[in-house]
């Protein structure tokens, strides 16, 4: 498992966000009251004439009324007559609105979502937009953290952290420009981490940096970035890209953000990708010192291990092991160079023979 998001910004700006996404008085055009019920204000009117405007209000204020009681299933039926039967009018948004409120009370985070989602898409203009994005960050955050939906018997179903994931690039795409985009970015990496998918937490900690660098939260996706490549270094008997990668991204925090709280764990892993690299060059130059003879070879990689972590016990091991090296290279040269040393010609190709049948 790859290791924990570090989330000091992410949980402060998380709180903020959710602060946002609570249900507010906007200066809409449509106002609710106990006393006098769903009144248009602001000039406008509803967009119906006759019966139809008187029917449609009368089910507003029903389901209104039965939402104030808590008796949900009739709030929602009623709302979804308005929105059915007078979906070009002004109560239809509302209705839209008050209807995700109920889903999200009753746990049905998907349904609520997908009724937020409509609001965006057929009202883009909407006062609440706003209100309305911070609303469908909040089901994201809510599936990620492991709640279920239930069913329309109250019972509950399967958490669903994948669908926490679409819902996020959702919100993303709904509000790019929003403060809610860094944060969604992030939280889709977060996901993929839990879900055991280092490289597309990666790739989402890649476009968090490069859509969004001036952000409270790129320190983090920075070092998010370092410590999801570490995840998948195997140890200095593998390949090392990753490891390199890792110590770009390590790099990168030190130098960009020095006085980050988090600089102390920074340097930690920048150490030890070091550490890990280094070591793979002083193993390759021991396959060549040992099994090949091969002492130039094993020179290049000695150097090589003492450059990349020059200040630690790695690097005094191959400057051991380079003088070993060049007392061996220099004992070669004195054998080539001594008079009847010269080393024997090469034996001449052998004739090909050819077989007839």
């Amino acid at each position: 498992m790859p290791p924990a998001l570090p989330l000091h910004r992410y949980a402060l700006l998380l709180a903020v966000a959710l602060l946002l996404s609570l249900p507010a008085r906007m200066a809409a055009d449509l106002v609710w009251t106990p006393s006098s019920g769903w009144k248009i204000e602001g000039g406008l009117t509803s967009g119906l004439a006759g019966n139809d405007a008187h029917r449609a209000l009368n089910l507003m204020n029903k389901a209104r009324a039965a939402e104030e009681k808590k008796h949900y299933f009739f709030a929602l039926r009623d709302y979804k007559k308005v929105i059915k039967a007078y979906g070009n009018s002004i109560y239809a948004q509302d209705a839209l609105y008050h209807s995700a409120l109920i889903r999200l009370a009753r746990h049905q985070y998907v349904k609520s979502f997908a009724a937020f989602q409509e609001i965006v898409t057929r009202f883009p203009s909407s006062p609440r937009f706003n209100e309305v994005i911070g609303q469908q960050y909040r089901i994201a955050c809510e599936l990620l953290d492991g709640a279920r939906s239930r069913t329309w018997l109250a019972i509950p179903g399967f958490r669903n952290r994948e669908g926490s994931v679409k819902m996020f690039e959702t919100v993303l795409a709904n509000a790019p420009y929003s403060e809610y985009a860094p944060l969604a970015l992030m939280s889709i990496a977060k996901a993929h981490q839990f879900l055991g998918n280092p490289e597309e937490s990666i790739d989402a900690l890649d476009r968090m940096i490069n859509t969004y660098p001036k952000s409270m939260l790129t320190p983090d996706a920075y070092l998010n970035s370092a410590q999801a490549y570490a995840s998948l270094v195997g140890g200095p008997n593998y390949d090392q890209t990753s490891t390199k990668q890792a110590i770009t991204y390590f790099e990168d925090f030190v130098i960009l953000y020095p006085g980050d709280p988090n600089i102390v764990a920074a340097e930690k892993g920048l150490a030890n990708m070091k550490q890990v690299l280094a070591q793979s060059k002083i193993n390759i130059a021991d396959y060549y010192l040992k099994y090949r003879r091969n002492y130039k070879a094993a020179r290049v990689f000695y150097n090589e291990a003492i450059t990349d972590y020059p200040d630690s016990p790695t690097a005094a091991q191959a400057r051991a092991r380079l003088t070993k090296v060049d007392a061996l290279l220099a004992e070669q040269e004195k054998a080539r160079t001594a008079p009847g040393g010269q080393s024997k010609p090469a034996p001449p190709p052998k004739k090909k023979r050819f077989l007839f049948f």
